[in-house]
């Protein structure tokens, strides 16, 4: 029995010392990755855990003159400005159905122009990526001013073509009603060729052969798409969609604050958390209300992205994040 006994403590401290010599050697074989990618973990520590320090300022009545850790505690005090405010469930409900739209109607038009680019000739392909990523580089602040470049009631494009065909025109900036269709539009012209190229990728992945087997089956390029293409895609897709829903409750700033021209009037319909937090901010100079509102983002965010990996792994394991 002994003799058993020490059989089974000499077999289980040998499968240890084995998992730890395959540790061991899984790292020597790979020490050139992980020396190529130090630099980035380097980094992320210093600008993305390091400041983490600074979360305790949601929680106090920051003052200048006494710095983070001598600032008096207050709780919770610093979140009620955002829930008690009467625009809260304007500004979040806002913030939500704008991140929605954008997810919703980018994936299904970078799917879409991904898709008619890997059917575009190779000599125009770069042609067309250039086209469609360029827009991605461009400032909002310069976006801002090529919208008002067609938006201006006085001189802009749009109107002057309204005029011309005997309408009447608009004073845009005066008005909430047309600003979803004119953010939405704008999001997905600066924002599409990335999701497009991303895709374009992952189509680029796919073997030959299926294309190939479905040609000489007569399978149209409609029914390559629907039938290969996409059920292919669908663990990159996944992926996307669960780190996009991620910032679901962070808004884009740039985007609502310099394209609508932060125009009081058309609050009602593009005001968002991050707006109303930055101009607020601007007028009272509470930075405990601003790091309160960033990090009720930032927890909100962490659940979403948690839920919807879990939503994903119970439907298919293999499409899940993590």
């Amino acid at each position: 029995m002994a003799d058993k006994e020490t059989a089974l403590v000499q077999t289980a401290a040998a499968g240890k010392l084995a998992k730890r010599e395959k540790k061991g050697s899984g790292f020597k074989q790979n020490i050139e990755l992980f020396g190529l990618s130090l630099p980035g973990i380097v980094y992320l520590f210093i600008f993305s855990y390091l400041p983490m320090f600074g979360v305790i300022v949601a929680f106090k009545n920051y003052r200048y003159d006494k710095g983070i850790l001598g600032s008096e505690w207050v709780g919770l005090k610093n979140f009620e400005f955002l829930f008690a405010s009467e625009n809260a469930w304007r500004i979040t409900r806002n913030t939500v159905m704008y991140s929605l739209s954008y997810i919703i109607i980018g994936t299904i038009a970078a799917l879409i122009l991904a898709i008619l680019l890997s059917q575009v000739n190779k000599r125009w392909v770069k042609v067309h990526q250039t086209v469609l990523f360029l827009p991605y580089f461009v400032s909002w602040v310069v976006v801002g001013y090529i919208t008002l470049a067609f938006l201006d009631h006085a001189s802009g494009f749009l109107n002057q073509t309204l005029l011309s065909l005997g309408m009447t025109a608009h004073k845009w900036y005066f008005e909430s009603g047309p600003w979803p269709y004119i953010l939405i539009l704008v999001h997905e012209w600066k924002a599409i060729g990335f999701g497009t190229l991303i895709y374009f990728a992952g189509i680029m992945g796919i073997s030959g052969e299926y294309y190939e087997a479905a040609r000489i089956d007569g399978a149209t390029r409609l029914q390559m798409a629907m039938k290969i293409t996409l059920p292919l895609l669908t663990p990159l897709i996944s992926i996307m969609l669960i780190l996009s829903i991620g910032g679901i409750f962070r808004g884009d700033f740039g985007l609502h604050y310099f394209v609508p021209n932060n125009s009081p009037f058309t609050f009602a319909s593009t005001d968002i958390i991050d707006t109303y937090v930055f101009r607020a901010l601007r007028e009272l100079g509470d930075i405990g209300m601003s790091s309160a509102t960033g990090l009720y983002q930032s927890v909100v965010g962490f659940f979403l992205v948690i839920t919807a990996n879990y939503i994903v792994k119970k439907i298919n394991d293999d499409n899940a994040l993590f």
